[in-house]
């Protein structure tokens, strides 16, 4: 008998997120306290977008074809510390552009195949999906309540050792984490390129490419957009991790929700969440209760919508095609997505302001939401079975 290893994957969710908690947020204000302009700013976060953007199909490709998954999300912990490393003697855009660019080719490597060896570590008890992606979720609200505590009491390249800790982290529990046999489908052998021309999929494919677009601004300026209207760092980890708790309580409700609401719709609503949030984030900075709100939505704009299109992604890439689709839909999401909405947002900040950037974001939404609207049809029953399994709720 299969015995799932709860805490080992559990534990690499949990310190993976804690890095995207104390990075995403925070980096940003250390570059900023190196006076570099908002451009230099956008072109250095943007590297892990861009890495994202081709670096997991290689991964996925050598991990479907040879089979080395482990050793692939090991060798990515190592490089990926070694490039953070050199981050403490460099203070110059051009060899800062370079060491970005090692850590997030290979720190992108992992995730998606950590996505696919929980799945098959799972089996056919794919509902058990959430219990462990929760501990993600917490790691991020850990990450950046402790990040923004320590940086109101530290200068801002405490940020440094605080995601260095983190990254050793990954690398340990890398070391421990068991492989295990990829589950057989009966579509193993179905080719990328066949799926790919299924018009649910490439629009789903390109709505996740809109949604995080959408997100490039505030992933990359929120914190700052915060901090210069007079939000301490305390307060702008308390908003990022009240975002996190919504993600999690929705998480929790998925299994209910996709009983009641079928994939499309959840879909609709959560790019038509996405379009207010991105309007209220642009305009609104002034009142905290709207800034509450903001980070409420998160549940919606990341929680169900992430936990439905890798649910759609799983089932709709079966067998050895898993990889590659999870790759997929990181790189044309979080990469080519992401990678668009930083550099958009870096050339707009300055001269276009916080608002107009946020409002350009909410357009990236609304075009997401009409690829759902048009081509994610209700279809196969399996779309929603498949969510249903994936977002079952934590007891």
């Amino acid at each position: 008998m299969h015995v799932l290893p709860y805490w080992r994957l559990s534990g690499y969710y949990f310190f993976y997120f804690a890095f995207i908690g104390a990075f995403s947020p925070y980096f940003g204000l250390y570059l900023q306290s190196l006076d570099f302009s908002a451009w230099d700013i956008g072109l250095l976060m943007s590297q892990m977008q861009l890495m994202r953007l081709f670096g997991p199909n290689l991964w996925g490709w050598l991990a479907d074809h040879f089979g080395r998954r482990m050793a692939i999300i090991r060798l990515a912990g190592v490089i990926a510390l070694a490039g953070f490393t050199a981050f403490f003697w460099l203070d110059k855009l051009p060899a800062m552009l370079v060491a970005m660019a090692v850590l997030a080719f290979f720190w992108s490597a992992a995730l998606p195949l950590v996505e696919t060896l929980t799945f098959d570590h799972l089996r056919e008890d794919r509902g058990r999906y959430s219990r462990v992606r929760l501990w993600g979720s917490i790691g991020f609200i850990v990450a950046v309540m402790g990040t923004g505590a320590v940086l109101d009491l530290a200068p801002p390249v405490a940020v440094l050792w605080v995601c260095w800790g983190i990254l050793v982290g990954i690398l340990v529990l890398a070391t421990v984490l068991p492989e295990v046999p990829s589950v057989h489908h009966a579509q193993a052998t179905q080719p990328i390129g066949q799926i790919l021309r299924q018009p649910r999929v490439a629009a789903l494919m390109a709505a996740c490419f809109s949604m995080s677009a959408a997100h490039g601004a505030f992933y990359v300026f929120y914190s700052i957009h915060l901090a210069g209207h007079g939000y301490s760092k305390t307060e702008v980890g308390a908003l990022w991790s009240l975002g996190v708790l919504a993600e999690i309580a929705v998480f929790m409700l998925m299994a209910r929700l996709s009983r009641r609401f079928s994939l499309r719709s959840i879909l609709l609503a959560c790019f038509a969440a996405a379009i207010l949030r991105f309007l209220l984030m642009g305009w609104g900075v002034e009142s905290v209760a709207v800034m509450v709100v903001v980070q409420l939505l998160h549940g919606l704009t990341f929680g169900a919508y992430h936990a439905s299109a890798i649910a759609a992604v799983n089932d709709w890439f079966p067998g050895r095609a898993q990889g590659r689709g999870q790759a997929l839909y990181s790189s044309l999401s979080f990469g080519a997505g992401g990678l668009l909405g930083a550099l958009i947002s870096g050339l707009t900040w300055d001269d276009w302001g916080a608002g107009w950037t946020f409002a350009l974001s909410s357009s990236f939404a609304f075009a997401g939401w009409l690829l759902v609207w048009r081509w994610v049809r209700e279809g196969s029953a399996a779309d929603i079975s498949d969510l249903k399994k994936t977002s079952d709720p934590v007891p």
